[in-house]
């Protein structure tokens, strides 16, 4: 007989299921509509694994004190132990029950989306090389896209590989688009070997380092490793269904035009915003999700 603590994953109320879409929703996510034309099973697991994702951002992002936030994400820690003994307490994580069982998600995988918010819930931020940047990717976009990839229907070898050029593309394209806001918050994603290989010795003010001439060539390399990833990328697409994978091909495309107009701005002009409209998103969803 089960523990009667245990949560029964085919009786989960919908009062859990509408709040890890209200999260979805509330975030603004662009990709709300990508998710939302999957069928409804897959829909629903997607809208846990994206509200799980954006509670743990949330607590690396928002205004705090480096313990609390450590002790915020330790308590996630437990609950995914929990998750795993179908014990599950809060709503996110019982939304989570089903789809855990139904498309076997993996347990490191959720870890992983920790140990990187670890990371970005630290007060200053350095990455020592391209290793730990790689680090840093696979924990806090390529696990993200092993778990999608398992709702998605794509068989575990092609969706790791999927899962490690697109993750590695988008977040790489993250940090470059976003170099000012994180310069402001003291972290600094460009891998520090790199730039003192350029020159830029002292990277002790963020800011500062963004303002040396040696950084266009260092963001230059991290845009050409960020475009042979979207290659990648596309090349495991076009051997998958379309109509499993129309999500991530969203995705892909809204962040290549990024990376695509970040390269055309010129990495000296680092401090002027990129961004593609809610107009551009919206026909993107509908060229790569519908037609």
């Amino acid at each position: 007989m089960a523990p009667m603590s245990e949560v029964n994953p085919e009786i989960i109320a919908d009062g859990d299921l509408d709040h890890v879409e209200s999260v979805v929703r509330r975030s603004g996510t662009s990709f709300y509509w990508a998710m939302r034309i999957l069928p409804e099973e897959k829909r629903r697991a997607m809208f846990a694994v994206y509200a799980f994702c954006r509670e743990v951002d949330d607590i690396a992002d928002d205004p705090g004190e480096v313990p609390e936030k450590l002790i915020g994400l330790g308590r996630w820690r437990d609950e995914i132990e929990r998750l795993y003994d179908r014990a599950p307490r809060l709503p996110i994580s019982r939304a989570l029950l089903g789809p855990v069982r139904r498309f076997d998600l993996g347990k490191a995988d959720f870890l992983a989306v920790i140990d990187g918010m670890e990371m970005d819930a630290a007060d200053r931020l350095r990455i020592a090389d391209m290793d730990e940047l790689i680090l840093y990717c696979d924990r806090v976009a390529c696990a993200v896209g092993r778990l999608s990839n398992r709702v998605f229907g794509v068989d575990e070898s092609t969706g790791d590989r999927l899962a490690r050029a697109l993750g590695q593309a988008l977040q790489l394209t993250n940090i470059l688009r976003d170099l000012k806001e994180d310069a402001k918050r003291d972290r600094l994603y460009l891998p520090e070997d790199m730039l003192r290989a350029h020159g830029v010795i002292d990277i002790e003010d963020a800011c500062r380092v963004l303002e040396q001439p040696a950084v266009e060539a260092v963001c230059e390399r991290i845009a050409e490793i960020a475009r042979n990833r979207f290659a990648e990328a596309a090349a495991v697409l076009a051997q998958c269904d379309r109509r499993d994978t129309r999500p991530a091909l969203i995705m892909m495309e809204v962040y290549r035009r990024t990376l695509r107009r970040l390269i055309f701005r010129g990495w000296r002009r680092w401090a002027e915003p990129v961004s593609v409209s809610s107009a551009e998103k919206l026909w993107v969803a509908f060229r790569y999700g519908i037609v």
